[in-house]
């Protein structure tokens, strides 16, 4: 798995509007948009750190509207990491193709949000997880 063409990361509009801005998310115009499953958001708080979960059928297209998240994406089979932060601040979309394993960690000192925008429904059975320790990052 090449981290390279696995995760994209595109810059998203953020559209200033009296009262409060608009923020995309995605549209099926957009290369990434492989299908539309379901949306469903996460909650994380500061410093707690959730993963390792590897995708085998599921595009995940992460967007944090709120807060700050930092993403940390791992190949097994070359021992490579690739980081990525997002949030209110740097408001991207991370595109994570299947069969690249994912964790995450809150930086906002309060609770940051996270959309994931899946081309398949939820799934218990379709995603490997191992615990944060049995992959070796250091999170400081």
């Amino acid at each position: 798995m090449d981290l390279r063409k696995a995760i994209t990361v595109t810059p998203l509009r953020k559209i200033p509007v009296l009262g409060g801005d608009v923020l995309h998310a995605i549209k099926s115009s957009d290369n990434e948009f492989v299908g539309f499953g379901e949306a469903y958001f996460s909650l994380i708080e500061n410093k707690m750190i959730k993963g390792w979960k590897k995708h085998n059928v599921m595009t995940m297209n992460v967007i944090v509207p709120v807060g700050e998240v930092k993403f940390v994406f791992y190949d097994p089979g070359n021992e490579e990491f690739r980081t990525e932060v997002i949030g209110s601040k740097c408001y991207n979309r991370i595109t994570v193709l299947p069969g690249t394993w994912v964790a995450f960690q809150g930086l906002s000192e309060s609770q940051s949000l996270i959309l994931n925008i899946a081309n398949i429904l939820h799934d218990p059975n379709e995603a490997d997880i191992c615990d944060l320790q049995d992959i070796n990052f250091n999170w400081e």
